[in-house]
């Protein structure tokens, strides 16, 4: 019943914690408007305008399911890069030499700009949902990577020696202590490597004409429709912030529940 009580008060206050992204919204709407004003609907049609457009398109099942493809895809490729990413970061974290082995690599993967990646893809994948799931892996991967070895190398070593001290096997100490200290720094990169995953897929979905957001893009682009352009855009960033918040805050919340008691209501009475 604690554990509940605990869980539900987190939520209440991630959610209170919205009001300020709220806040920002409103900003960003209103300075939107003031851009729609100056250079005319045809240039930049109003939040009303898109919104109203948003909604129609939502309206239809087929765009419904073209935003989910997108999303599938871009989570599909995230995931894999987050997987590999973490494994690979976490063995370089512990050892200096594959450090500086991995670390041109990701200089290399950072350095080449994903629609290079695309057009590579296309040719060893084709224009379908392997090109685009690709993608998106190769472009969040250096991310995750960096959160994770960084996470593991700014580690407290000292914790290691007292929990050697007490017996514990390296296994333990590995799940228990290192990975825990690495969370710190691992989740802001995955969040970044989600956002990372998602315009990369809509990217290759519409150079690959892959269908998704990114063909429907194209579309819009062809018929010069600038309102279905930014209401499509809009869609993409709802199913990007319906990712983050729907699995990975609430994962980063379960997993950083220790970090409860370094705040003034987490101290247990």
């Amino acid at each position: 019943m604690k554990g509940f009580t605990d869980r539900v008060g987190r939520i209440c206050r991630f959610l209170w914690s919205g009001w300020a992204g709220l806040s920002g919204l409103a900003v960003f709407a209103a300075v939107w408007q003031l851009g729609a004003e100056t250079y005319g609907s045809f240039v930049l049609p109003t939040p009303a305008a898109t919104i109203r457009t948003l909604f129609g398109l939502i309206a239809n099942p087929d765009n419904r399911l073209l935003v989910l493809s997108t999303s599938l895809r871009a989570v599909a490729g995230f995931s894999l890069a987050a997987v590999v990413g973490t494994m690979v970061g976490v063995l370089a974290g512990y050892h200096p030499a594959v450090m500086r082995l991995a670390r041109p690599q990701v200089s290399l993967l950072l350095g080449i700009p994903p629609i290079a990646w695309i057009v590579l893809l296309m040719i060893w994948f084709g224009m379908g949902a392997g090109t685009v799931i690709a993608t998106a892996a190769i472009a969040a991967l250096p991310l995750v990577f960096v959160g994770a070895a960084e996470g593991i190398q700014t580690r407290d070593r000292a914790l290691e020696d007292m929990a050697r001290m007490a017996g514990l096997s390296p296994l333990i100490r590995l799940f228990k202590i290192s990975l825990r200290q690495m969370l710190h720094a691992l989740f802001p990169s995955l969040v970044m490597a989600l956002g990372t995953a998602f315009k990369a897929a809509v990217m290759a979905e519409l150079l690959a004409n892959a269908g998704g957001i990114g063909g429907a893009l194209a579309n819009a682009r062809a018929a010069l429709d600038v309102e279905a352009a930014l209401a499509w855009i809009l869609l993409s960033v709802i199913a990007l912030i319906s990712v983050e918040y729907g699995i990975v805050q609430p994962l980063r919340a379960e997993a950083e529940v220790w970090r409860e008691a370094a705040r003034p209501w987490g101290v247990r009475r």
